[in-house]
């Protein structure tokens, strides 16, 4: 898995930028299988989600979630 430039879904219903998710995290995704692994600084899976290239593909999916910063916590 990679860092590739998109969006998911936190815990808390906020959409997040893969390339900086906050909380000191760090995102492995894999676009063809559509997942996002939030891992800690240690490697330890955090968060599981469902990779979205762009803001619509979210609301497409039915899902209403606010862009939050890196600064907001999780």
């Amino acid at each position: 898995m990679t860092v590739a430039t998109g969006f998911f879904v936190d815990w808390a219903g906020n959409a997040r930028r893969t390339e900086e998710p906050g909380g000191g995290y760090r995102c492995e995704v894999d676009t063809v299988a559509r997942y996002v692994a939030v891992l800690s600084k240690q490697g330890a899976l955090i968060h599981e989600g469902t990779y979205y290239k762009t803001l619509a593909d979210i609301e497409a999916a039915g899902i209403k979630a606010n862009l939050v910063d890196a600064s907001v916590p999780w």
